[in-house]
């Protein structure tokens, strides 16, 4: 018996567009999240504001929930994973788990859209001095701290008079196996030190690169306007270290333009930390006997032909649980993962009719 079912796992950005789009084509949906509550990153890991267009994180992502709460095709599952699956494409048995109780749904097909987690910078290495030096932060602990209106020093609670980014930290990094480029931390850092600088206009800030990123819009969006309008300056360099020496820290490494070492003092050091597959995502892959790359992200048939389908035939993957994503890619893997997912219970609908 086919399934008029789809199940989304994953409630953040991919997996509410997926559901809104399922519902928009009246297809019944289930979506099922691990956390308590719908938004993913954004709201977890305490996003301010989105790039580009710089909208408030909370707000946009409020927006998506409610389109998908309060649609009646959308049954929503929270604090909620997913332990087993029997079956095949058009009418697969899921089992989930949600207290301790298991219960089994049926589903003509799924949607995978399990998110990413940020790289961890002092996972082996304690690299550039995280967890060592108080001011030594991720994008992430930045992004948390603008979104409750304040910047300062947390060893001191005082604005900081200076910050720096150094980027690519976890991403473009074979001696960690991290070779990829996570596509979006020269966005966010940009993005960042525009909302410092308007918050602290004394305070000078500097973004240390191997080389800028920006894709499509961020362009003339964030990285001319931070030069331009907002004086932050961008120096191509590699950082070797972050030492302390009085209450400052001192950023080491080679201004690569000048060819020429520098040392130069900081009272903030942000780390744009980069992408990599998270928990969820490799505990689903290996639930539902998905294909996984060299790093952990979903594997599919091709990544610029057709970026959404996954090795198992009706499992579709969306957003940054295939690979790292910004937000464009992943609103655009949610609309086409839905496509092909809905078709494929419809078909075998069809199969299963003409017998």
């Amino acid at each position: 018996m086919a399934s008029d079912t789809l199940l989304i796992i994953g409630g953040g950005p991919a997996g509410l567009e997926a559901a809104r789009g399922a519902a928009d084509l009246g297809c019944k949906a289930v979506l099922v999240e691990q956390r308590a509550a719908l938004g993913g990153t954004p709201i977890s890991a305490h996003y301010a504001a989105l790039t580009h267009g710089m909208r408030d994180a909370a707000e946009v992502m409020g927006e998506m929930v409610a389109a998908v709460a309060n649609d009646s095709l959308v049954d929503v599952r929270l604090g909620t994973t997913v332990t087993g699956i029997t079956g095949a494409a058009g009418d697969f048995a899921v089992t989930l788990r949600r207290d301790g109780a298991e219960e089994r749904v049926s589903a003509g097909a799924i949607i995978v859209a399990t998110g990413f987690d940020h790289f961890d910078p002092g996972r082996a290495t304690q690299q550039y001095g995280y967890y060592m030096y108080d001011d030594v932060i991720t994008l992430t602990d930045a992004e948390k701290m603008l979104k409750e209106g304040k910047f300062v020093r947390p060893s001191t609670g005082q604005p900081p008079e200076r910050v720096c980014f150094i980027q690519c930290v976890g991403s473009r990094d074979r001696h960690i196996g991290n070779e990829y480029c996570s596509k979006v931390c020269c966005g966010i850092a940009s993005k960042q030190a525009i909302e410092i600088r308007e918050r602290l206009p004394q305070c000078r800030v500097f973004i240390f690169y191997i080389d800028m990123r920006m894709y499509g819009y961020w362009e003339n969006d964030l990285y001319w306007p931070a030069q331009e309008k907002h004086k932050v300056n961008y120096i191509k360099g590699v950082i070797s270290e972050v030492v302390l020496k009085g209450d400052r820290l001192i950023v080491r490494g080679e201004d690569t333009t000048m060819n020429r070492p520098m040392e130069v003092p900081m009272d903030i050091v942000i780390l744009s930390n980069g992408m990599e597959p998270s928990a969820g995502t490799k505990a689903v892959a290996r639930t539902l006997g998905l294909r996984q790359n060299k790093y952990g992200f979903i594997d599919v048939a091709h990544d610029t032909l057709d970026p959404v389908t996954t090795s198992v035939p009706g499992i579709f993957v969306a957003g940054a649980a295939a690979g790292p994503k910004d937000l464009d890619d992943t609103m655009g893997m949610a609309g086409a993962a839905t496509m092909k997912a809905v078709a494929t219970i419809r078909r075998h609908a069809r199969m299963t009719s003409a017998r």
